[in-house]
């Protein structure tokens, strides 16, 4: 049963801002509730004011500049990026990651930004906006700031938000030339949460296959989505062949610290960090060769 609260549907930014300066500890947010509202029913959550933001349009958007880069309004709809042109022609893997998130009927009401304030490290979006070297806006009364997404989440559940700030856009700088991106997930059935998530972004040298830059980052591998930087070191500066990606793996599964629960024990879950790691760096490099 949900506690009693008071309800406010801000429809600006502004409006929202002073709302959570005013009430701070007392007050959540809610950006569609497809996760909110769980662990309010679960009485984890309990707030006195429930600030619905849902009906602020100006956070609802998609953008892409060539210097730029991407910029997602906090409040777009998942359906919105797995279905956008834009993100088809310049970022495909967001548009992937999306198709088997939860199922339509979340993706045609659920937002990216709430999904990325949830913390859940079990999330699709956050090691993908990982690998791709995302940066997140939060804004509150006294300004705005930019964090990377890798430094967004503190602990389960947790990301580094002030009480008076709120998550207002994500910006994914343009790729670089020769890189190529890729994401799976381990499920059950199509659109569950991923027993293990695996991100891949690859970038190859100008006019060889050696590996410039890597990024790896783990879904439900650690109690925050985890970027696996041993396993990235094997890969910079060589020709990437199996014996290395299968290395990777190995190294990327010491890495992580994953959770046990009725999907799956902790040394599943390594054994799938394998890989899923080998799978999807592969896959990556192909792109990249393709690009």
């Amino acid at each position: 049963m949900i506690a009693d609260f008071e309800y406010f549907a801000p429809k600006t930014v502004k409006k929202a801002l002073s709302l959570l300066s005013q009430y701070r500890e007392k007050a959540k947010i809610i950006a569609g509730g497809q996760s909110m509202l769980v662990v309010m029913k679960q009485g984890l959550l309990t707030p006195e004011y429930l600030i619905d933001i849902k009906g602020i349009a100006a956070l609802d958007y998609i953008k892409y500049d060539e210097g730029k880069g991407l910029r997602i309004g906090a409040l777009t709809l998942h359906r919105a990026i797995e279905k956008s042109p834009i993100i088809q022609k310049h970022f495909k893997v967001l548009s992937e990651m999306e198709r088997n998130l939860a199922t339509i009927q979340t993706r045609n009401w659920g937002t990216i930004g709430g999904n990325l304030c949830h913390g859940d490290p079990a999330g699709d979006p956050a090691p993908v906006f990982i690998a791709l070297k995302a940066k997140l806006k939060l804004a509150s009364l006294g300004g705005e700031r930019t964090v990377d997404t890798e430094e967004f989440f503190k602990d389960y559940l947790e990301v580094v938000l002030e009480p008076d700030e709120m998550l207002t856009e994500i910006q994914v700088p343009t790729l670089p030339p020769r890189t190529g991106t890729g994401y799976e997930k381990l499920m059950v059935m199509k659109g569950d949460m991923g027993i293990i998530g695996t991100a891949v972004s690859i970038t190859l040298g100008g006019t060889d296959s050696v590996c410039k830059d890597a990024r790896i980052v783990l879904g439900n591998a650690a109690s925050v989505p985890l970027r696996v930087k041993e396993a990235e070191k094997v890969l910079i500066g060589k020709t990437i062949n199996e014996g290395l990606l299968t290395e990777a793996g190995d190294i990327a599964s010491r890495e992580a610290d994953p959770p046990s629960d009725v999907h799956g024990s902790a040394e599943y879950r390594r054994e799938m960090v394998k890989v899923f790691v080998k799978r999807v760096a592969r896959m990556a490099v192909e792109r990249a060769k393709a690009a």
